[in-house]
């Protein structure tokens, strides 16, 4: 199985809700670390699982709906905690919405919040 991983970074707000996470409770900014893996058993005709210009141009445009925004805020999460885990799977779910090359079996996103915790979400296409 081949991978092909991009990274991007910005910082966006949230504020946890649902519990009494102390300082998490009020709204904070993370300035997080993202990474984007495609998996797939084939590669096309110039050897890649899929250009990563195009794979940064898809990862850009989902980076600027998040940026500097809190993230209570956006549709996305609305009646949901704003937690790396949901966050991941709300991002995966953006590039399996604009990845549709055929090859493409999965799309894993990773977040890192910090230096020491992260959170992944993997999709099968």
């Amino acid at each position: 199985m081949y991978t092909v991983s991009v990274k991007r970074d910005f910082t966006a707000y949230h504020y946890l809700v649902g519990g009494n996470w102390g300082a998490e409770n009020d709204k904070h900014a993370h300035h997080y670390y993202i990474e984007v893996e495609l998996h797939g058993q084939t590669l096309d005709r110039h050897g890649y699982l899929l250009d990563i210009v195009e794979i940064e141009r898809v990862f850009d445009t989902i980076a600027r709906t998040y940026a500097k925004k809190t993230l209570n805020e956006l549709p996305e999460f609305k009646d949901i905690n704003p937690s790396i885990e949901n966050f991941s799977r709300i991002i995966c779910h953006g590039f399996t919405k604009q990845i549709k090359e055929k090859n493409i079996k999965a799309i894993t996103v990773k977040i890192w919040e910090n230096e020491i915790a992260c959170a992944s979400y993997r999709q099968e296409l």
